[in-house]
């Protein structure tokens, strides 16, 4: 037999255990994470709602020459947590209304931590049967609660932004290319997303949106016969169930007609409005969703998870693994189960994104999310009566689905993003600023349930006394 070669000799010799702590130093260390994490929780109201460092000094504070020799962790958490952590978006406080916040709700944290913790994969049937498992559970819980088809099959996602453009891949495969419809409302992301996987920008139609900015069936339809009149392949309409700016929705009933008379994909993007679906207000006006060939949600945003998720149902039973099923030689052991998430996106390395939600629906059940769902809807309602009630300020956009935009009377577009900046640096609360059809307003979105109407109210004051500040 010959010998080990001299760096073999070496290399093991280094301890097995080179990289454990002991069991008393993990529990100590876990529990120095979960103490950080409550106080968090629980001081919420009295942090700054953002924070935006500067790099300079963060990379100071953070970086220098990779580390030779370690440091004590329990320091080096401290500073993630003071330093690194502190210095963003809190998208869990209660005053915290730009963009679309999403606050976390402590099971689904436990949940995360769990699968983390667990190094939970959700890729092959062979490799993690429970994970996946959740998964195509948790999906036909939502897929059901949403009133989406019987027929949908589930895979969970980072975000919109993957999921929206992993449909337009499914669609785009079971229909061939052709010209993709969307209006100046639909999200920016997906755009992005058409050119990133190669479709032409010729074969893009963005349709003005009518005056409550949703798209118009009319035009859509109008724009279709056009381009058939000219020898083209319409092939995919893409709708919005609450538009990021106002949360408008598209009129999905007439929209999916359309689609269904000239044989079109519809794909709804529900990233933010979609959950509204879970409560009886949400679902008066999101009808027309057990229409949609494809359909995505981020429970991130109005599910209350921790980021990173999205669900992206499509109804067409196979249509996913069609899409994207690999089989290499070196999966073979793990593959033929009897769910592979892994063939369902371009993902094959998958955490278990679903252990975090799963929870969340076993802990507090579907009546309790409902009911903290509705009252984000009713909570941008409560912000509209403030603005109306204020002789400084006007609705531009009604309430809807948790959104509401306004201005301050006599304000130009400077004014307005003036104002959202000094609200952000005074700390109470964190709102922004959009442009509607080239008018520049001020935009809440009032999605987290922990939001009070004295949080609603200071806010609103706060920014007429900004904008009237000049």
């Amino acid at each position: 037999m010959r010998e080990l070669p001299d760096e073999t000799r070496r290399a093991l010799d280094i301890p097995a255990d080179i990289l454990a702590l002991d069991e008393l130093q993990m529990r100590r260390l876990g529990y120095e994470v979960v103490d950080r994490v409550v106080e968090h929780l629980t001081t919420i109201r009295d942090q700054r709602a953002l924070t935006t460092g500067d790099l300079a000094l963060l990379t100071a504070q953070l970086g220098g020459p990779i580390p030779r020799q370690g440091s004590p962790i329990s320091e080096n958490l401290a500073t993630l947590a003071d330093i690194a952590l502190a210095n963003q978006q809190h998208g869990d406080h209660p005053r915290y209304f730009a963009r679309v916040p999403g606050p976390s709700s402590f099971p689904a944290i436990l949940g995360e931590w769990l699968a983390t913790g667990m190094a939970s994969v959700a890729s092959s049937w062979g490799g993690g049967s429970g994970p996946s498992t959740l998964e195509n559970i948790t999906c036909g819980w939502l897929r059901d609660a949403l009133g989406l088809a019987p027929s949908c099959e589930g895979v969970l996602l980072s975000g919109g932004s993957m999921a929206n453009i992993t449909a337009v891949i499914t669609a785009r495969h079971h229909t061939g290319s052709g010209i993709i419809y969307l209006s100046d409302q639909t999200h920016s992301s997906i755009k992005r997303g058409l050119l990133a996987i190669g479709q032409p920008p010729a074969d893009i139609r963005v349709l003005e949106t009518d005056q409550t900015f949703r798209l118009n069936a009319v035009d859509l339809e109008a724009a279709i016969k056009v381009d058939l009149e000219n020898g083209l392949h319409p092939m995919l309409v893409i709708a919005t169930a609450g538009t990021t700016n106002t949360g408008a929705v598209d009129d999905l009933p007439s929209i999916a007609d359309i689609c269904a008379t000239f044989n079109i994909w519809l794909h709804v993007d529900g990233a933010y409005g979609g959950p509204a679906a879970l409560c009886a207000r949400g679902r008066s006006v999101l009808p027309g969703l057990d229409r949609a060939d494809s359909f995505v949600t981020d429970p991130h945003k109005w599910l209350f998870q921790p980021y990173d998720i999205a669900c992206l149902f499509v109804k067409l039973p196979g249509a996913l693994e069609d899409t994207f099923a690999i089989h290499p030689e070196y999966l073979k052991d793990v593959a033929g189960g009897a769910v592979e998430m892994q063939n369902r996106s371009l993902e094959l390395t998958r955490r278990s994104r679903a252990v975090k939600l799963w929870l969340t629906f076993r802990t507090y059940g579907l009546e309790t999310l409902d009911a903290a769902i509705d009252r984000g809807i009713g909570l941008a309602e409560y912000a509209q009566y403030q603005v109306e009630s204020d002789d400084r300020l006007e609705i531009v956009t009604p309430a809807a689905l948790g959104i509401v935009t306004f201005a301050g009377i006599n304000c130009d577009a400077s004014d307005h993003v003036r104002a959202a900046a000094q609200l952000t640096q005074d700390g109470y609360a964190a709102v922004s600023s959009t442009v509607l059809k080239g008018r520049t307003v001020l935009r809440l979105c009032t999605i987290n349930p922990s939001t009070t109407t004295e949080d609603i109210a200071g806010t609103i004051d706060r920014l007429a006394q900004f904008l009237t500040r000049k």
